[in-house]
């Protein structure tokens, strides 16, 4: 039985405790009638109030309270459980300065003794395991040093623990070192804290050198030390070293975790040593009897994608997901980019549909990767069902509203644009005004400028004041609808509104003067231009200078290249090229065969345009071995025919109705890997028509379609044309339905041909069906329109 005066002592020390103190002290209050009972305050007052501002003299005096019980508490329990009890409640329950708490103790136990050794680790095992901070089992390690105490390793693993979580890896690895330095002895698990803390500190190296060092302490490490030693080598891209201590490890009879040998796979690809990765994945799966995890999977696919052998990538996918493993958002994001740095847009796009219907969801960056890849093949609907998948998970940001807004505003879709636009808006996403000049874009590229004018009218409500690109935006939108009045009333306005206005501006116009048939006016503008301190440069001459030679004003076009010189604006290469463009459209082949020996004389190498101009010039003469001489010459002086030149030749061909030639000339564009465009296929289209092969017009067709070109209204109008020669009425009308899925407005022409191609056939009533339907799209019928059937269309 514990004695009682021992036992009301520790029970004023530390309340927490009070239950089972008040109820041994019941059971000695019989026993022991003659001792004198506490005072009522004392044993319900707990200890720690009397801490709240310890002075010294009642820090000394609690000191000297904990002494006494723990002496006491020591002689009727030498095995000191109960003591153990004491120094917890005295570590945890006071505010006892840990100098005073080891000082206490060791004025009961020599410091020398195994007895203080093993109350003092006990000590420093509570402060290191309970305190927030490891100030307090610090100070503690450090007293029982100066006193000559060594707490055994556990308690000082505890201590190394709590500086790691509390302090910093620094400081964890400074005290190990020290702890070493005194001769204490060290055991795995204490290089392993040290070494962890180290590798979760970034300290890589330190955690290296200490693995390095155990062999001389006589330290044998064990799996989890090997495992932190890789890990640390790894973090290093020491892949030499990292396989060389997995191989030990091996040695020793350890067992590698899968993380382990995942982590030195895992270095290898980085550091580019992919068959290496792959035999260590064999011997892995060898040893451990286990399938490809997503872990190793995907980290293999990221090695094939570094490699650019992407097709090895995707087969690793494939086979992965026949063997079981579910792929991670990392896996997925691994082959897209893969995917997409090596232009495989087809696969990006299905990798990310897949990953969607599989519920997880690509970062921001990833989905917004996919969709400029799709508009960057021209797979806007591709882009717009990916995006509807996504479109309420929080995903798009308002960079991939601008990407696809931009893109179909470009590209004529303003009803597609327009539609994003509203979604944005419900989904809460704030526009840019990138963003809103996208739209803007898009309304003048369609010449819808009263729908333009009003988001224009919005965007200062929007936050967004008008700049330089917006009115140049409607500058080009109104020239574009040849009102060019109105495009100039906006510089009015500009100024107005305080906005500069820059040279880009000032060219638009003078440009915009040239596309309008107004060219006779730019000396003039030109002028009051400069008088507003505009000052012209080479592009500004380049663009008057072209707007006269499109006119046909060669002499108009030297007077300005004169002024030009005379101001001493240097011309350039554009400048010589709009000039043998103008002699080659007037056929005045010799000056322009003779400016062209001129540009070489002064070394100046003429470009592509330049040599197309020639090309362009011999092949609508039908003088194919003119043009194949050019060609010649454009391939010495190092260029590479783009498809403005390959589409000359094919137009020449086409012309001369000698398809196979033409053919050839496609093919071999293809072979070059240069992208055929609309134009080059609408030219063979009609050409292969006229010659009466519509079925191989129609395979370009779909071709056409397969690559993401759209067809434009030309496009169509060849491809009825050769329709209705051929007799395939019900073919040539099907077109109608592709073109308003297409978004592209039927001509005069295609109708034309149509409702003649009905009449033809005694098809009247279908015939007046296209003739109204021809009205209702705003198409206006001509003179041929009503020269078919007369009677009915003047009724």
């Amino acid at each position: 039985m514990r004695p009682p005066r021992l036992l009301a002592a520790a029970s004023s020390l530390f309340p927490r405790r009070s239950l089972n103190t008040a109820a041994a002290a019941t059971s000695t209050s019989t026993a022991a009638p003659s001792s004198p009972a506490p005072p009522p305050q004392s044993a319900a007052q707990p200890l720690s109030t009397q801490f709240s501002r310890p002075s010294a003299a009642r820090v000394h005096g609690v000191a000297d309270d904990l002494a006494s019980s723990l002496r006491a508490l020591l002689a009727s329990s030498p095995d000191g459980p109960h003591a153990f009890h004491l120094l917890r409640s005295a570590a945890l329950d006071t505010r006892l300065p840990p100098n005073e708490l080891v000082d206490a103790v060791l004025s009961v136990a020599d410091a020398g003794s195994p007895a203080a050794a093993t109350l003092l680790s006990h000590v420093l095992t509570c402060l290191s395991s309970a305190a927030r901070d490891c100030a307090a089992a610090v100070a503690a390690y450090s007293r029982m040093v100066t006193r000559g105490v060594v707490p055994d390793a556990k308690s000082r693993t505890d201590l190394l623990v709590a500086t790691a979580r509390g302090a910093s890896a620094a400081d964890a690895l400074t005290l190990f070192d020290e702890m070493r330095c005194k001769g204490y002895y060290a055991d795995a698990k204490m290089y392993d804290v040290v070494m962890r803390a180290c590798v979760v500190g970034r300290m890589h190296g330190d955690a290296v050198r200490l693995f390095d060092e155990m062999a001389g302490a006589g330290v044998k490490p064990d799996e989890r030390v090997y495992a932190i030693t890789i890990t640390g080598l790894c973090k290093l891209r020491d892949a030499d070293r990292a396989v060389q201590v997995l191989g030990k490890m091996r040695e020793a009879g350890l067992k590698p975790r899968d993380f382990t040998y995942n982590s030195v796979v895992d270095v290898l690809v980085k550091v580019g040593r992919m068959d290496e990765a792959l035999r260590l994945k064999d011997q892995m799966l060898l040893a451990t009897g286990k399938k490809m995890d997503v872990f190793l999977a995907t980290t293999l696919m990221q090695g094939y994608c570094l490699h650019g052998e992407i097709g090895k990538a995707l087969d690793l996918f494939d086979e992965a997901v026949r063997d079981g493993v579910t792929p991670t958002n990392v896996t997925y994001t691994v082959l897209i980019k893969g995917c997409d740095a090596e232009g495989m847009t087809d696969e990006t796009y299905k990798l990310c549909r897949q990953m969607i219907e599989q519920g997880l969801l690509p970062s921001t960056y990833e989905f917004n990767l996919v969709i400029k890849g799709l508009l960057r093949n021209k797979q806007w609907e591709d882009a717009i069902a990916l995006f509807d998948l996504v479109v309420d998970t929080g995903v798009p940001d308002v960079f991939t509203y601008g990407c696809l807004i931009h893109w179909l505003s470009k590209h004529h879709k303003v009803h597609e644009a327009v539609n994003l636009w509203d979604k944005m808006k419900e989904a809460g996403v704030k526009p840019s005004i990138v963003t809103c000049h996208s739209l803007l874009l898009g309304y003048c590229e369609k010449g819808c400028m009263d729908e333009a004018l009003k988001l224009y009218s919005e965007m200062p409500g929007k936050g967004f004041p008008p700049n330089e690109v917006t009115y140049t935006t409607l500058m080009k939108g109104y020239i574009k609808k040849k009102a060019f009045d109105k495009a100039y009333a906006l510089l009015n306005e500009m100024h107005q509104n305080g906005v500069s206005c820059g040279e880009y501006t000032y060219n638009i116009l003078i440009n915009g003067l040239c596309m309008v048939d107004r060219v006779c006016e730019v000396d003039e503008m030109l002028k009051r231009f400069v008088s507003e301190g505009f000052v012209p440069t080479t592009m500004t001459y380049n663009s008057i200078i072209n707007g006269f030679v499109k006119a046909g004003m060669m002499g108009s076009a030297l007077a300005m290249y004169r002024q030009m010189c005379e101001k001493g604006i240097t011309p350039n290469i554009v400048t010589y090229t709009s000039f043998i463009d103008g002699y080659c459209r007037t056929n005045c082949c010799d000056l322009a065969v003779k400016l062209l020996i001129y540009m070489r004389c002064n070394g100046i190498h003429p470009d592509i345009a330049a040599y197309n101009a020639f090309i362009n010039m011999f092949c609508k003469q039908g003088n194919m071995s003119h043009a194949l001489h050019f060609l010649v010459l454009l391939l010495k002086d190092g260029l590479t025919p783009n498809v403005t030149v390959y589409n000359s030749f094919v137009t020449g061909y086409k012309n001369l109705k000698m398809m196979a030639e033409a053919s050839k000339f496609y093919y071999s564009m293809i072979k070059q890997r240069i992208a055929a465009d609309t134009e080059i296929y609408t030219t063979l289209i009609d050409g292969f028509s006229k010659v009466g092969n519509v079925a191989f017009a129609l395979e370009l067709y779909s071709e056409m379609l397969a690559n993401h070109n759209i067809p434009d209204d030309k496009t169509f109008t060849a491809l009825t044309h050769g329709l209705c020669r051929s007799g395939d009425i019900d073919g040539a009308k099907r077109l109608l339905d592709d073109m308003t899925r297409l978004d592209v407005c039927p001509n005069t022409v295609t109708y034309n041909m149509l409702i003649n191609a009905h009449i033809r056939d005694g098809k009247l009533q279908e015939a007046f069906q296209l003739h109204d339907k021809m009205l209702s799209s705003g198409v206006v019928p001509d003179d041929t329109t009503y020269n078919i059937f007369p009677l009915t269309c003047n009724s």
